[in-house]
């Protein structure tokens, strides 16, 4: 059986990321990017399709993991009748080619130890041409090479590279595993002792810079730790997450690669980070928007790969049996190609919230997003295929007509609040109509509440960012309506479904069969909050952090029939709905209020602000964040 997707760690260095089980086995590792093909695929087959395990020979009483705090250090211990170990693993800051380093530490008594390395390039499916130089292991196929040092002695056994050893309390012994262009030289000797005390001291000193506090403070900052190991530091990039094809149910079909940059899950990874405190994170990812969405606005995709790259073309690995057999494995992304009006939205929420924070876009920037609200004003009355990327009919979504509602309100905003150029009587006029439509089109009198779709009675979760991006107040009894249908229909086992199982062939083309996914349960969390209603707000919000694993780690999903988690792992939106969420709880009652944009002058109703009610809301997503107290 695979390793529970609740026993894996994470650790990364901004480029790529590495799955290790608390078996000590990495299962899941691509090099050198997120999206390159992995050499370690046993996560969606099986070891034979490559995996790099160091535990002790012998069973083990009791093994546990834990992350060093504030960093992205990985420990795993390892208690035998005979003695312990400690298992260093991290990947250190990159200068050039990406390091993988393995200290095993004793720590009392004396353990008879086993390490077996099988590299298989191209998903598990190529294996390597295997040579020593010196005392180097080297592999290599086609493009790739990997280099394995130690300062133990390794051999070549069935077709792997193996080690048996033995480690007493007080000794250090190490492997690092180095990845290179096969055409090019090994990378030059790393030391492990000064590797780990710089990724140790890089961590710390990333983390310094955060603004979490109170009660939350350090399941916030482990989240922010995994938003920042999402991205990709060369272009500011954010990856969804750190794999493709994990099952959204065990043995479904739901099973996608989420290893690009979706516009809607990096713009609320750029909230997340900027209201944290990191803004260099959110300059950086602004400048990748700029260059990814630049050109004919007509041609905006959902998603881009970590540089920009446009073509993402999807297929299937049939010699992979899938995690846990759940078939398709999946490569690459057809959902790239949808049209989706609600990222529109996304994207000029986050401009605004960067400007309010100070970061400057430059007129450039502003141009674009000129263009993209006038791309908008010719398409947003058009059926698109929604948040959820349905693969069946294309329809009037009311999510999507709420943020094309959020694209128009932000260019007013940025005219209202910033000075900035545009053609503000039309753009308000848009934004009046939209609004009246979807409280009209949106909202079934029948059911009480807005549902999914023009005309439709279905609830959707993505109804609870209503209030959350300010089309509405909280307070508004359609609102708070929506919020009460919402938590008793879909609702179950105490997570938040996407939409009702019955209706998901309907509307989505697809087999039914998912998880909770998790960032609508934190998006009832911030809506329960932003209604006053924080006793309960918290008893949900510590419902789901119980569901983070022992390191903190949270997937896209969670089947709480069988009480695990499911989907891909790490998930970028599932730790920032936590955030999001955590940082709405901390603020004590009342405090979270603060003066909306002046109703007076912005030649808007009331229902038209931010969350607006009689010249004060409560925080909404996307808001501008109060000043720090000194």
């Amino acid at each position: 059986m695979s390793v529970l997707l609740e026993d894996y760690g994470f650790i990364g260095d901004t480029h790529t990321a590495a799955l290790i089980g608390i078996n000590g086995s990495i299962d899941w590792m691509c090099l050198p990017r997120f999206d390159s093909a992995a050499c370690f695929a046993a996560l969606l087959g099986g070891e034979q399709n490559g995996h790099w395990r160091i535990a002790p020979a012998q069973p083990c009483k009791k093994v546990s993991h834990a992350y060093r705090k504030d960093t992205l250090i990985l420990e795993t211990e390892f208690e035998a009748e005979c003695g312990a170990v400690r298992l260093i693993d991290f990947m250190p800051p990159r200068v050039s080619y990406p390091n993988m380093v393995r200290i095993i530490e004793g720590i009392w008594g004396q353990v008879e130890m086993e390490m077996k390395l099988v590299v298989r390039f191209d998903y598990g499916n190529t294996i390597p041409w295997a040579q020593r130089v010196g005392s180097d292991s080297i592999m290599i196929a086609g493009p790739d090479a990997l280099v394995l040092r130690s300062d133990l002695e390794t051999r070549g056994k069935n077709l792997s590279t193996v080690a048996e050893f033995s480690t007493a309390a007080g000794e250090r012994n190490y492997f690092a595993l180095s990845w290179y262009p096969s055409h090019e030289k090994p990378p030059g000797l790393i030391d492990p002792e000064r590797a780990l005390k710089e990724t140790q001291d890089y961590w710390l000193d990333w983390v310094s810079h955060s603004t979490c506090e109170g009660e939350w403070r350090d399941i916030m900052v482990r989240s922010l730790i995994t938003l920042k190991a999402l991205t990709y530091a060369p272009t500011g990039g954010v990856v969804a997450a750190a794999t493709t094809s994990l099952p959204e149910q065990i043995g479904g079909v739901r099973n996608w690669d989420y290893r690009f940059c979706w516009l809607r899950d990096a713009t609320f990874t750029l909230y997340s980070l900027m209201q944290s405190g990191f803004t260099e994170e959110a300059s950086q990812w602004i400048e990748w928007l700029l260059r990814a969405i630049a050109g004919d606005p007509a041609d905006l995709q959902i998603m881009y790969g970590l540089a920009g790259e446009r073509r993402l073309p999807e297929f299937e690995l049939k010699h992979l049996s899938g995690y846990e057999n759940s078939r398709p494995v999946r490569i690459g992304n057809a959902a790239s190609e949808q049209f989706q009006l609600d990222v529109y939205g996304e994207t000029l929420a986050a401009m605004h919230v960067a400007r309010t924070v100070g970061i400057d876009s430059g007129s450039s920037s502003w141009r674009l997003q000129r263009l993209l609200v006038k791309f908008v004003e010719k398409i947003w009355d058009k059926p698109d295929n929604g948040i959820w990327e349905i693969r069946g009919p294309r329809r009037h979504f009311t999510h999507s007509k709420v943020m094309a509602w959020v694209a128009l309100d932000r260019a007013v905003k940025a005219v209202e609040q910033f000075g900035l150029e545009g053609d503000l009587d039309r753009w308000r006029s848009l934004r009046r109509s939209i609004h009246e439509e979807v409280c009209e089109k949106g909202y079934s009198p029948s059911r009480g509440a807005f549902t999914q779709y023009y005309g439709s009675d279905n609830l959707d979760a993505s109804l609870l960012m209503i209030p959350l991006v300010g089309f509405l107040p909280p307070t508004d009894e359609r609102v708070v309506a929506t919020v009460e249908l919402v938590q008793k229909e879909l609702v179950v086992d105490g997570f938040v479904l996407r939409y009702h199982p019955d209706n998901s062939a309907h509307v989505d083309g697809l087999p039914p069969g998912e998880g909770s996914f998790l960032p609508c349960s934190f998006w009832l969390v911030h809506c329960l909050c932003l209604m006053g209603r924080h006793t309960e707000a918290d008893t949900f919000f510590r419902r789901l952090v119980a569901v983070c694993n022992s390191l903190g780690l949270l997937s896209e999903e969670y089947d709480a029939k069988r009480k695990r988690q499911v989907g891909n792992l790490p998930q970028a939106f599932s730790h920032v709905g936590l955030i999001n969420s955590a940082r709405s709880l901390s603020q004590p009652h009342g405090a979270s209020r603060h003066r909306s944009d002046s109703i007076q002058n912005s030649g808007v109703s009331i229902q038209e602000s931010v969350g607006g009610n009689s010249g004060e809301s409560r925080r909404s997503l996307f808001s501008v964040p109060p000043p720090r107290s000194s």
